[in-house]
């Protein structure tokens, strides 16, 4: 028994998803006492197999042929299938991805089992794991126990965090799997690029970010000076985005960008889980809110509650003084 977690890569890079993923194999193996493997799946993705080998692992493997130059959903199936059944995985991890969910499924269904998709976390009880995951927008919460084996299971994004990563030292493996007969039924064709933005939120290290409290656009200068102050990114949720009262590039959201700041600090939004989910990797989460009961609080580490008008002048005047 072991656990096999399936990091992915574009053009030579890691997902940073996928140490988010590898941090939760480690927390499963520490927990179940077993044994954590990673790959990473290409070509020449050797020197990724090798960042990968600096974590607290027992193995890495760098899975590589021609046919996973470009990613088609039929090779990766084949090349994974292979390395799972080599590996006898009874857990198997993987970043709920865009990619992942293309090919993850048919992978799942490949040993007769389902893919246990956006999972947010699991406890451990007498008979075993149970894995939870959230229905209708983060409403209510699922709890699913796996019989059997492998499990699989894709992991949202934020719900663990890459620094939490242990270091240490792990043998790197290069392995070809066998892809005679393999038919790649999709064309690959050049990667999207998106057009360039003007401000890169994610590397951002401190971001006040605005929702629909904030009630009209003539109210925005509050918050942009209070970001202005403590020198940090204005952003905004969609609805902001959408109305046209900040530029769509300041979206911060399951259709905007996604960011993990020393300090996220949300004025005036209820916490969707579409929001929540790209902005849980925050070092801190302070929340501005007149709703005691908005769902950010479940996940802020400091909160307020009351009216966002008399709060972000008390702040930004108390920054100034602190500063002199």
């Amino acid at each position: 028994m072991s656990i096999l977690v399936i990091t992915e890569q574009t053009g030579g890079r890691l997902h940073p998803m996928s140490l988010e993923t590898l941090a939760a194999g480690q927390q499963l193996g520490r927990q179940l006492g077993l044994p954590v493997r990673t790959c990473v799946f290409g070509k020449s993705v050797a020197p990724l197999a090798g960042e990968l080998a600096a974590y607290r692992l027992d193995g890495v493997v760098a899975l590589e042929h021609d046919l996973l130059e470009s990613y088609t959903a039929d090779a990766a199936t084949a090349a994974l299938e292979w390395l799972v059944r080599e590996s006898n995985a009874s857990y198997v991890l993987l970043p709920h991805t865009y990619q992942v969910r293309d090919f993850a499924p048919r992978l799942a269904t490949r040993f007769g089992r389902v893919l246990l998709s956006d999972v947010i976390g699991w406890s451990k009880d007498g008979e075993g794991i149970v894995f939870g995951r959230q229905l209708f927008q983060g409403k209510l919460n699922a709890a699913y126990r796996a019989e059997g084996g492998p499990v699989f299971v894709s992991l949202q994004a934020g719900a663990f965090r890459a620094d939490t990563l242990e270091p240490g030292g792990a043998p790197v493996e290069t392995l070809a799997p066998p892809m005679e007969g393999v038919s790649i039924r999709q064309q690959p064709e050049p990667p999207f690029r998106e057009s360039a933005r003007a401000v890169d939120l994610s590397a951002a290290d401190l971001i006040v970010a605005v929702g629909r409290g904030i009630k009209e656009e003539g109210n925005i200068p509050l918050a942009q000076e209070l970001a202005d102050v403590l020198g940090a990114e204005l952003a905004a949720s969609r609805p902001i985005c959408d109305n046209g009262w900040l530029p769509m590039e300041r979206q911060v959201g399951s259709s905007g960008q996604t960011v993990s700041p020393k300090v996220y600090l949300a004025v005036g939004i209820s916490g969707a889980i579409q929001h929540q989910v790209v902005m849980k990797g925050s070092k801190c989460v302070v929340a501005i809110n007149k709703d005691a009961n908005a769902p950010i609080f479940e996940i802020a580490d400091y909160g307020i509650v009351g009216d966002l008008f008399e709060v972000l002048p008390a702040l930004t005047d108390a920054v100034k003084k602190a500063k002199g």
